[in-house]
């Protein structure tokens, strides 16, 4: 295939159909970098591992700005922040984790779930007290690693905590092992490889029947395949590449199909046999990530959102809009995209990463983020305490914003945005650069021949379609920068320093600009956005509406209640203080046509996420549907049939972006005219 080459010379234009080179400027349509070269500066992948497109950059490189930093500042002083003032689990006295034998209490997953997210915030906003108090966890999970090699919770060795009757419970230490991993990356401390290394010696001695047994260790073994790589890639020790295929003969066969249907098993394992291709080279490996995301999208994930209904488990007959996910889900799917996207290079697991960060996960904790909730739906016009079964899997108050409970996800939710963070920028095997993740943002790396590049990124995306690249380099020096062209974006356009380029691009590839940067150079990236509106054929011809990355939701007014917590960390209900049971009506013929975008200032609090504050609202025409209503336990019926005939009168409404709103109808019935 050819590739459209655009040339600058002299401040003109000129284009060909070529890859030739010939100037000091080319700007390429690319499916990805060239993994034919190795980069000098950052640790990819070691023969005989398949080259991985996109590197991951040392964690504080990378410095958010905007509304991403202003959710990592809200995180740091919300409930996930004070975790420690919270969690029972998170208690110093007699805690396992801090035990130089591992003994003592709370030595399951809760610990290294928090301490995953909590400490990459740290990182991430340079905080020192926060780097400081999850320094005194790590320093001393460094501490207590046994003569054998096993380190962490001593009663895990022997499944006491979940019942494996003297087969280890390996799941704790693999979460664990990231927290390490992690910190690593930040102050390159070599007692990780050093524990890492002798964990794994310990493990390779277990028989494959007493190896990755009990439940979760087996669906999620995936996390440890992928640490092996990462130690690989650091020592070089060949023995972990055996110890890698035993990981993967023993972990559940994710790359026969969907293992599991337990929502987070899936958001969290279904890459797995991608990991794996690293090491067998097997396009059916690679291929089976693809197709288990198909296959789960394809039967429960019908909705906007990017995500699934999962509400603990996905359940035959319950695909609907009303049916969550997990807050846990959210964001092991967004890491697991964000892990295939620099194995592949390919731009669809950004843009699937993007749904997720976008339209979903803001929407699990309150604006403020000092409370959360454990499920998460595209329809869900209530958020109380109430059980919600059997329409939902966990008869528990799952859609209730408190921090205080949801286990799992109060400690695993944090996480989310300081991986997003880490992975706006990547380095590329070229010796290059790709800003694969758009937002506003300051990354520092060594860039062609090592010199040290600034790269200071303007914009308000996901609100606006302009961003602005300017490029900071010690001294001049020649790179590859790659842009990323989502999947909606049909005619993007670019400049450079002022001058536009004709690009003949496509979706779902990259701008790839080949040029000596010098000082203060700028590159313009615009991503045109336009309406889109989606019909779910598989639930009753709803729709959703779309602009650009963002799915929009009806605007209702939400109506928080004081119900239980503390003083300091109140938990909330949300009812709603405005009719939310309307069908749209819509163009048949074009229904792009049937709405409105209209545009406000960008909040000064640099909080988009929040019905008041969205600077993106869509209006169109409604019209309420009595017979659709919440049932005796507070969660909506399940969507009707479209079209749905209403005698009602038809009414303007106005929509905002479904993960700015907590209370939300973001699937649609139609309308009979």
């Amino acid at each position: 295939m050819k590739k459209i080459v655009a040339f600058i010379t002299g401040g003109i234009i000129l284009i060909a159909y070529s890859c030739t080179n010939q100037a000091n400027n080319t700007v390429t349509i690319v499916q990805g970098p060239d993994i034919g070269s190795t980069n000098l500066f950052y640790t990819g992948n070691r023969p005989p591992l398949e080259p991985c497109p996109f590197i991951k950059l040392p964690i504080g490189s990378i410095k958010p700005e905007g509304w991403l930093r202003k959710e990592l500042e809200l995180q740091a002083e919300g409930f996930h922040g004070h975790l420690e003032e919270i969690s029972q689990y998170l208690q110093k006295k007699n805690n396992a984790w801090l035990d130089p034998q591992g003994k003592g209490d709370h030595g399951w997953e809760e610990v290294p779930y928090w301490l995953k997210g909590y400490s990459n915030c740290g990182y991430v906003l340079n905080n020192a007290k926060m780097i400081r108090k999850a320094e005194m966890w790590i320093h001393a999970v460094l501490k207590n690693q046994r003569d054998d090699g096993w380190f962490g919770p001593e009663h895990e060795k022997s499944g006491i905590a979940t019942h494996l009757r003297g087969r280890a419970d390996l799941w704790p230490n693999m979460v664990m092992l990231t927290c390490l991993q992690n910190y690593y990356e930040y102050a390159g401390n070599d007692s990780v490889l050093s524990l890492m290394s002798r964990y794994f010696q310990y493990l390779q001695t277990y028989p494959d029947d007493k190896f990755l047994v009990g439940y979760w260790p087996k669906m999620r073994a995936g996390d440890m395949l992928y640490s092996t790589y990462w130690l690989y890639n650091r020592t070089g020790e060949k023995w972990l590449l055996d110890f890698a295929k035993k990981i993967h003969r023993n972990t559940a066969r994710w790359d026969t199909g969907i293992a599991n249907w337990h929502n987070v098993n899936i958001a969290q394992a279904f890459g797995e046999p991608a990991t794996y291709w690293m090491q067998s080279r097997d396009s059916a490996d690679l291929q089976a990530a693809e197709r288990n995301w198909q296959t789960v999208r394809e039967m429960y994930g019908q909705v906007p959102g990017g995500l699934f209904g999962g509400d603990e488990n996905c359940r035959p007959g319950f695909t609907g809009p009303r049916q969550a996910i997990e807050t846990c889900g959210i964001v092991e799917d967004m890491l697991s995209d964000e892990i295939l996207v620099r194995i592949t290079g390919n731009p669809v697991w950004a843009d699937r990463c993007e749904n997720d960060a976008f339209n979903t996960l803001p929407a699990a904790f309150t604006p403020d983020m000092k409370a959360l909730r454990y499920l998460t739906a595209p329809n869900m016009p209530q958020s109380d305490s109430m059980s919600k079964c059997p329409g939902i899997n966990n008869c528990g108050p799952m859609f209730w914003m408190n921090p205080h409970i949801h286990r799992c996800c109060q400690h695993n939710s944090g996480q989310g945005w300081p991986y997003y963070a880490e992975n706006l920028w990547y380095a590329t095997p070229d010796n290059g650069l790709a800003a694969v993740f758009f937002c506003a943002s300051e990354v520092t790396a060594k860039a062609g021949n090592g010199i040290n590049v600034k790269i200071s990124e303007k914009t308000h995306y996901p609100f606006e379609e302009k961003i602005e690249f300017i490029i900071t380099p010690d001294t001049s020096v020649a790179f590859p920068l790659y842009l990323r062209i989502p999947g909606w974006c049909n005619n993007p356009e670019l400049k450079i320093n002022g001058k536009k380029i004709i690009l003949k691009a496509r979706p779902l590839a990259y701008i790839k600009i080949e040029r000596i940067f010098s000082k203060d150079d700028r590159i313009t990236l615009t991503l045109p956005m336009s309406l889109r509106v989606k019909k779910w054929k598989k639930n009753k011809n709803s729709i959703s509406v779309n602009y650009g990355p963002l799915t929009f939701s009806l605007k209702i007014q939400e109506n928080y209640v004081r119900k239980g917590g503390t003083k300091n960390w109140p938990a909330w209900e949300i009812y709603p203080a405005s009719a939310w049971n309307y069908g749209l009506v819509i163009d048949d013929q074009h229904p792009e046509k049937s709405f409105q975008v209209s545009r406000k200032p960008w909040p000064e609090n640099d909080m988009p996420f929040t019905p008041e504050n969205t600077p993106i609202e869509i209006k169109t025409q409604a019209r309420k549907i009595p017979s659709w209503a919440l049932n005796k336990k507070g969660l909506v019926c399940r969507i009707p049939q479209s079209p749905v005939k209403t005698a009602e009168p038809v009414e303007p409404v106005i929509l905002v972006p479904m993960g700015a709103v907590r209370i939300r109808i973001s699937v649609f019935p139609v309308c009979e005219k």
